[in-house]
């Protein structure tokens, strides 16, 4: 075997190994498939579950709003006169959408500055803690998807001040973020 031929199946073997598989599953309308085809979401879901409470079924509509289980997903490009990039709209990435400074916020206070936002374990672990706090601050029941969801997308202090209130599409959204929320929890009823 020539050398550069060993070199080739190494660096195959090597590339094969790395960084899992961050594509969304097939049919996200179906709670039971998407936890057939990726195990490891189910094993997140329920870590989180149990160490904070949230409710499955609530996790995984606001991870499918945010980010369509997508864990390499960042906000759009902005552009100046429509061709020079300007940078992202948001600092938001991965699995849950977390911005840098909360992402950090979750990190420090978890002390767990290895979490990543495109490990589905870290970004659901951040959600039920980000949860937890929308109880503590706001006093959101953690199976009010609705509720919890504005309050992600609006911050703790948006949230108490009524910001959504004056932004409708933000209001159709979380709707269907508890519509979709009580979709996945009669179908997770049936495959558990």
């Amino acid at each position: 075997m020539s050398r550069h031929f060993r070199a080739l199946v190494i660096l195959l073997l090597v590339a094969s190994c790395g960084g899992g598989d961050m594509r969304p599953p097939r049919n996200l309308n179906d709670a039971c498939s998407i936890l057939q085809q990726r195990p490891k979401y189910k094993r997140a879901f329920r870590a989180t579950e149990r160490k904070w409470g949230v409710p499955m079924h609530v996790q995984m509509a606001v991870m499918y709003q945010e980010s369509k289980f997508d864990g390499d997903i960042r906000t759009p490009m902005t552009y100046v006169l429509g061709v020079l990039p300007m940078g992202r709209q948001s600092s938001a990435y991965g699995y849950a959408q977390a911005l840098d400074a909360t992402w950090e916020d979750y990190q420090r206070d978890q002390r767990n500055r290895g979490a990543k936002r495109d490990n589905i374990r870290d970004a659901s672990d951040f959600m039920g803690w980000y949860f937890n706090q929308s109880k503590e601050k706001n006093g959101i029941r953690l199976d009010d998807a609705r509720n919890q969801y504005l309050a992600y997308h609006d911050g703790h202090t948006g949230y108490s001040r009524g910001t959504y209130k004056r932004k409708s599409w933000l209001m159709r959204i979380a709707a269907e973020v508890d519509a979709r929320s009580d979709m996945y929890e009669k179908q997770l009823k049936r495959c558990r």
